[in-house]
C-alpha cells in the first residue's frame, strides 16, 4: 500500500487551493483520485496557457 507523506500531502492541498481558490478543508475533502486528477487538469491547463502562441507572425 502506497502511502503519502503529510509534506506531500500538504503540496497537493496548496497547489489546489492556490489554483481553484478552494479552502484546505474542501481540498482535503476529495478523494485522492479526484485530488489527483484536479491536479493533473490545473497541471494541463497551466502548460496551455503557458505554451507559446504557434499562431502566424505579424511581423
Amino acid at each position: 500500500m502506497l502511502t503519502y507523506t503529510a509534506d506531500r500531502l500538504w503540496e497537493e492541498v496548496v497547489y489546489v487551493a492556490y489554483y481553484l481558490h478552494w479552502s484546505a478543508d474542501s481540498v482535503l475533502d476529495l478523494e485522492h483520485p479526484a485530488r489527483q486528477r484536479v491536479i493533473e487538469e490545473i497541471g494541463r491547463i497551466n502548460k496551455r496557457i503557458s505554451a507559446p502562441d504557434d499562431g502566424p507572425d505579424d511581423d
